[in-house]
């Protein structure tokens, strides 16, 4: 699995989650929905995401890594 992919697994699973606790637990989770849809639309700009730096320093190759190793 690449960086690619676990980003869009957790930023899903992030918008799912506060949705969700937002409507059963408290209003307040909508504003973390918000993080991550402006965090999500600043990366579309600048090509840099925190959470990828993170999964990077876990050692998750990315999609180019991921296309050198198999051809």
């Amino acid at each position: 699995m690449t960086i690619e992919r676990f980003l869009r697994g957790i930023a899903g699973f992030f918008v799912l989650a506060s949705v969700g606790l937002g409507y059963y637990h408290s209003p307040y989770w909508f504003l973390f929905t918000a993080f991550v849809g402006a965090n999500l639309l600043q990366s579309a700009f600048t090509n840099w995401c925190p959470m990828m730096t993170f999964l990077a320093r876990l050692g998750v190759p990315s999609h180019s890594a991921a296309c050198q190793q198999k051809g």
